[in-house]
């Protein structure tokens, strides 16, 4: 069984909706084990509400819970006893075979790396959320946890990308490119103009140059790459732009009798239409480049992100995206060698 330690006091609804989740994957599939981490007895209450089998749940004591607005460094240091610190503890110990968390993402982020480890070779490891696009799925890296990235790391966060779209999604040879306010090869800041040609001589990935952040929605590229701030940038502003015409559509529809009958005439076609856009059916971000699988999702994840979350580890483990990972960067250094 594959074995994935969840935050169990992680997120906005927590433990409600991450037990939820927890208990809708291991019904979804039998070969996943669910390790809960977080207070023994609020989770044990609300496992009583469902109907699982008992040998794919087991939930492990941490009796502290790290807040979001808690300096990062310190609460990492200081519970050594939290769900993040203990669920992150069980993957270095190779007790799980990944962590899921919907908590402080400034925790997740420096528990990553100092816990778990980064693979040797990598410099900084990304967050890499799949967005939604008109073509099907598109992976937005970095999305939030290197606001100051060097063009070294960009082109580690394309190889990573590249590698994680291919054996994980399934796209055979995905396209790659950088974020820019045009198309043409000079344009850019000091980071991209500078990335840019690095990326062009990178001989394992299908870089096809810029892309301006108006084509991502029509999926212009498989992986798209940029640093954290613009990438959390692009991502709220996705996430708040699609929520608002989901919210604008359905006011329309109720505005007169004659849209009410419209509405209920599409409403099937629409449904499915606005379900491929709705980001919780494509689980969390993996932070890509550590020695184990750790995946954020948002902070206020409903039971069926928590789900999805759970069951892309199954992917992630069964296709060895970190020993691909690492091959690469071993590649890398015997060519230049």
């Amino acid at each position: 069984m594959i074995k994935v330690a969840v935050d169990a006091m992680g997120g906005d609804y927590a433990p409600v909706q991450t037990v939820a989740g927890a208990v809708e994957a291991v019904n979804a599939n039998k070969e996943i084990r669910v390790l809960l981490v977080g207070q023994e007895q609020m989770i044990s209450k609300e496992l009583e509400k469902y109907k699982f089998h008992k040998e794919q749940i087991q939930i492990v004591n941490a009796t502290e819970v790290i807040e979001t607005e808690e300096p990062p460094v310190n609460a990492i240091r200081k519970k050594k006893d939290s769900s993040i610190v203990v669920g992150m503890n069980l993957v270095k110990q190779k007790e799980a075979d990944a962590f899921v968390s919907a908590g402080s993402s400034g925790a997740i982020l420096v528990g990553g790396q100092v816990i778990v480890g980064r693979i040797k070779g990598v410099e900084r490891p990304p967050l890499a959320p799949l967005i939604p696009t008109e073509k099907g799925v598109s992976l937005l890296i970095d999305c939030g946890a290197n606001v100051d990235a060097r063009p070294s790391h960009l082109v580690q966060f394309a190889r990573m990308g590249s590698l994680y779209m291919e054996h994980v999604v399934g796209i055979k040879n995905p396209t790659v490119a950088i974020v820019n306010i045009g198309a043409e090869e000079e344009k850019g800041n000091a980071l991209v103009k500078e990335t840019f040609p690095l990326l062009k001589d990178c001989k394992d990935i299908h870089f096809t140059g810029s892309i301006e952040a108006r084509e991502i929605p029509h999926g212009g590229a498989d992986v798209i790459v940029c640093e954290a701030f613009v990438g959390n940038v692009i991502l709220k502003l996705y996430e708040g732009v699609g929520a608002t015409l989901i919210n604008k559509v359905k006011s329309g529809m109720m505005s007169s009798f004659r849209s009410k009958i419209g509405a209920l005439l599409v409403k099937p076609a629409l449904k499915e239409t606005l379900k491929s856009f709705d980001s919780s059916g494509y689980g969390g971000a993996p932070l890509l480049g550590l020695n184990g699988l750790v995946v954020k999702t948002h902070g206020n994840s409903k039971a069926a992100e928590v789900k999805n979350s759970i069951l892309q580890c199954v992917t992630f483990k069964e296709q060895g995206i970190n020993d691909k990972i690492r091959e690469s960067l071993k590649m890398k250094e015997e060519n230049q060698e």
